[in-house]
């Protein structure tokens, strides 16, 4: 019997191989290559496949990465894990990447416990997602293949946050992108990525999706050191009493 998850993503990745997927896929090549501006450290992984290679890395700044693939379907990835169970060390990843991984993944949630799990202290996350309100977000619910194909739910970025905020994350920024109608351009590709980047003055509708970058925040307990009457309390010395 085929594996529904098997079916969804290869129909996804199909679609990214065809125009509209490759324009978006460098339309958030560019998107992410400002994100990773102040994205250091020694080692990067993505978790999930998102496009035909590595195109959403290609300006990164960390130079050790890392893809991993999603066990039910393998291609394009540098190892092959669950996203909910990763074989990496906790605390070992300066930066993760979750391109599109929330809306794929049956439980959004574990994954992201996953992401934190093996973030170190510091260490920053960043999630790409498509609005619901957008569209994009009414072309998915509206079609019983999903839009773009075979990817039928998606997140606000208000939900996103929460999750983030309940793990302890800093929001350090959100932006928008993707301000084209949800079909194949005409000319060429080049031509199209403007469009999906910033919002022309013709384009009134909100963007359809949004990349968000959050910083992991680890809060120590700094314990108090007692003072010279309190010590003496403790070391069974008696404490003059005050006329």
């Amino acid at each position: 019997m085929a594996d529904p998850m098997i079916d969804v993503l290869s129909t996804l990745h199909h679609w990214q191989a065809g125009r509209l997927g490759s324009a978006l896929i460098q339309a958030e090549a560019r998107v992410l290559a400002d994100t990773f501006d102040d994205v250091f450290g020694l080692e990067l992984v993505q978790l999930g496949t998102w496009g035909v290679g590595r195109e959403l890395l290609a300006h990164a700044r960390i130079r050790r990465q890392s893809v991993i693939a999603d066990a039910q379907i393998p291609a394009g990835g540098d190892l092959v894990a669950s996203l909910a169970h990763l074989p990496i060390a906790g605390g070992s990843v300066d930066a993760v990447l979750l391109p599109h991984t929330l809306e794929v993944a049956p439980d959004p949630y574990a994954v992201l416990r996953e992401a934190d799990r093996v973030l170190a202290a510091e260490g920053q996350l960043i999630v790409l997602g498509f609005r619901p309100a957008s569209l994009w977000g009414l072309a998915a619910a509206a079609s019983r293949a999903g839009f773009p194909p075979g990817l039928r739910r998606t997140f606000p970025v208000a939900r996103v946050r929460d999750w983030l905020r309940l793990l302890s994350y800093e929001i350090v920024s959100v932006r928008p992108y993707l301000y084209r109608l949800p079909r194949t351009p005409r000319g060429p590709i080049e031509a199209a990525l403007p469009g999906m980047l910033r919002r022309g003055w013709f384009y009134p509708w909100p963007s359809a999706a949004y990349v968000i970058k959050a910083r992991k925040r680890v809060y120590t307990l700094t314990p108090i050191r007692p003072r010279l009457r309190e010590w003496r309390t403790l070391i069974g010395g008696l404490v003059e009493p005050r006329i």
